[in-house]
């Protein structure tokens, strides 16, 4: 345990130093994941799903804040759509308007939020999202969460009923259009999911900020089994067919998450846990202290030998040996001159 926490305190330490680097990084390896899965489901424009236009989008959206890239990954959604069909993409325009309102009412600064709950959906490990964002965030994360969500399901049904919206007429085109847009609006398996992330991180969020111990582990376990029972629960009342592997595989998941999430923003000690009271003229206070669990990291010690540094060493070490040799012969000769003084009074004294 102690070596994790020391590896810990080297990864603050790195993050601290070059935050603006590391965090550029995360930015282009996310833009690539996200551009490169619309154009893989999406993919009708070919030369917008090319992987030069994937890698240039992720580029240029890596030098500038993260709103720029959801602007550009819806732009590139619309893109696709209207390669496929020109109402479909007014349409999807109308949604995207809607939603965008909403996000920036509420969380204007989290452009980041609605990526990856999409992305974690496209991915298949949906309940990662509650867990996530009700460790970290504030209830109020559940608009972008949502967001994404809506998002992921709106591209997903143009990816199911591409090749009919390809080989409509114009009357057709019309029945699709509506029947898209009813399938957006009314489809029970997107809502069913939109209220299951919303209650996960709900509950995930109200646990973790409870004067508990081991909060945020008992909220992470709460929050992955509350989705995956509300998620079966509507899955057998609304007849759906979402796959119980991926819901109990992702709820798993989560949890792992939400355990390394506590190893890196909030490891503490309960063992040594103290509760304090005062008071002052109006109230009483009743505080309870955890304290953190920290580690010094090792600071190696490096000499430097120089050229005269080694000589002034060797010149040292050879003064040293001389004056040992010295003093060894100087013991030696007062040994001995001891003993001749010694036999001299011995004769006086038998004369």
């Amino acid at each position: 345990m102690s070596t994790l926490l020391v590896w810990r305190e080297k990864l603050q330490e790195i993050y601290a130093k070059y935050s603006t680097y590391i965090l550029k990084v995360l930015q282009f390896i996310l833009g690539l994941i996200l551009f490169g899965l619309i154009n893989a489901n999406v993919g009708f424009m070919e030369m917008a799903s090319s992987v030069f236009c994937t890698a240039g989008l992720a580029v240029i959206c890596t030098f500038f804040p993260m709103i720029v890239m959801v602007t550009a990954a819806a732009a590139l959604i619309l893109i696709h759509f209207y390669t496929l069909s020109m109402p479909i993409a007014v349409v999807s325009l109308i949604i995207f308007l809607v939603m965008y309102i909403f996000y920036f009412r509420f969380t204007p600064k989290k452009a980041w939020l609605v990526i990856l709950s999409a992305l974690a959906f496209g991915l298949r490990i949906p309940f990662v999202v509650p867990v996530v964002f009700g460790l970290l965030g504030t209830p109020v994360w559940v608009v972008p969460a949502a967001c994404g969500v809506i998002t992921y399901y709106m591209v997903d049904f143009v990816k199911d009923s591409a090749t009919a919206l390809r080989s409509a007429d114009t009357d057709g085109m019309f029945d699709n259009l509506i029947s898209f847009t009813r399938q957006v609006l009314t489809s029970r398996e997107m809502w069913l999911m939109v209220i299951v992330i919303v209650l996960g991180i709900l509950v995930v969020n109200v646990v973790r900020t409870r004067s508990i111990d081991h909060a945020w582990k008992i909220a992470s376990a709460a929050g992955a089994v509350v989705s995956v029972i509300a998620a079966a629960v509507g899955n057998i009342v609304l007849d759906l067919n979402v796959s119980y592997v991926m819901l109990v595989l992702s709820a798993v998941l989560g949890a792992g998450v939400g355990l390394v999430l506590e190893f890196l923003f909030f490891s503490v000690d309960y063992s040594r846990t103290e509760n304090i009271q005062f008071e002052d003229d109006e109230y009483y206070y009743y505080v309870k202290a955890v304290p953190k669990i920290g580690v010094s990291v090792p600071e190696k010690e490096v000499k430097h030998i120089t050229g005269h540094q080694s000589r002034e060493s060797v010149g040292n070490t050879a003064k040293t040996e001389l004056e040992a040799e010295n003093e060894q012969e100087e013991i030696l000769l007062t040994r001995s001159l001891s003993k001749e003084l010694g036999l001299d009074q011995e004769q006086k004294k038998s004369e």
